[in-house]
């Protein structure tokens, strides 16, 4: 009987100062401990990656991507890794200098979306009453719409531009994050500290400013790394269907330029398949981020029956040692 106690004693005594201070960083010491995992450093090192290579581009495209350098449709060799296009420029260049460009698209509509929800969502779940009805009709408005297909038709109606791709992204992403946002100022919003600030006669804007949004920054952190992949992949889906602009070198037009003049059909793959290949690495890398910072957030996501890393067998009652 001593020496189980013992056990358990030592052997749970090391988690508790780990527990505690987590527990003393509230939302945030739970952001920082989710960055130490696998998954959070792998996408980490993936967006770093692609930020550097976008930042550097113009040092480490190895031609010019206006004019040509080698064959039309040249394969792959030690000149050029990844070969040429149709036009005859290096096709390494083109992916460098598109990856400027898509990110920057990226995460300006991200950024776009996550503020609109965020909006939403703060005035709706503080307020509650008329303005959350208003609000949430508006939502259920913009959830019901196909995005892509509205996608299409207002880019179609505005114009091929890179603003106005950034715009009918950032405008029609915003819904998740406010129903997200709502919720969890809801019950914020029942919290102590919220009600005692509220007793003393703080207003509305100052309550929102110094005691919503910091138990919010790290949900929205979140969601606005996980809305980098939708913006992403929404503007290479744009740019593929000819809706953006025509003059801008972006992964989506790397492959719709590809798409058009047959390189698949001539056998060129390697005109299409690297633009490809980068945007679903990044999106990867924004997604294992993104998920890695939820899990942290939510501990449902992290402690499920179902899950691999949780899952196992528990001797049943009246087995083993709780037999008599």
């Amino acid at each position: 009987m001593t020496k189980e106690t013992t056990m358990g004693t030592s052997g749970t005594t090391p988690n508790r100062p780990r527990r505690r201070s987590r527990a003393r960083g509230g939302v945030w010491g739970e952001m920082a401990h989710s960055m130490t995992t696998p998954p959070a450093i792998i996408g980490l090192s993936i967006i770093g990656v692609f930020v550097v290579l976008a930042l550097a581009a113009d040092v480490l495209a190895p031609y010019s991507t206006t004019e040509p350098s080698c064959a039309v449709f040249a394969p792959p060799s030690p000149q050029h890794w990844l070969g040429c296009d149709d036009g005859g420029i290096d096709v390494l260049g083109l992916v460098l200098l598109g990856g400027r460009v898509s990110m920057v698209v990226g995460f300006t509509a991200a950024v776009i979306a996550i503020v609109i929800g965020a909006l939403f969502g703060i005035l709706s779940g503080y307020f509650g009453g008329w303005v959350d009805v208003v609000l949430m009709r508006i939502t259920d408005y913009f959830i019901v719409i196909p995005q892509i297909v509205l996608m299409i038709v207002v880019a179609a109606v505005w114009g091929p531009s890179l603003s106005h791709v950034v715009l009918v992204i950032g405008f029609l992403m915003w819904t998740s994050t406010a129903r997200i946002v709502r919720a969890q100022v809801k019950t914020l919003r029942e919290r102590v500290s919220i009600r005692r600030a509220e007793s003393i006669g703080a207003g509305s804007g100052r309550v929102i400013v110094r005691h919503i949004l910091p138990q919010l920054g790290p949900l929205l952190i979140a969601n606005a790394v996980l809305a980098v992949t939708l913006a992403i992949f929404n503007e290479t889906a744009l740019a593929f269907l000819g809706l953006s602009d025509p003059t801008a070198v972006t992964w989506g037009t790397i492959m719709e330029h590809a798409f058009e003049r047959d390189a698949i059909s001539t056998g060129a793959w390697w005109a299409i398949v690297p633009a490809g290949i980068a945007v679903a690495v990044l999106i990867m890398g924004c997604y294992l981020l993104g998920s890695a910072i939820e899990d942290a957030l939510n501990p449902r996501l992290r402690s499920s029956y179902l899950s691999v890393k949780t899952w196992r067998l528990r001797p049943l009652v009246g087995r083993g040692k709780d037999a008599i």
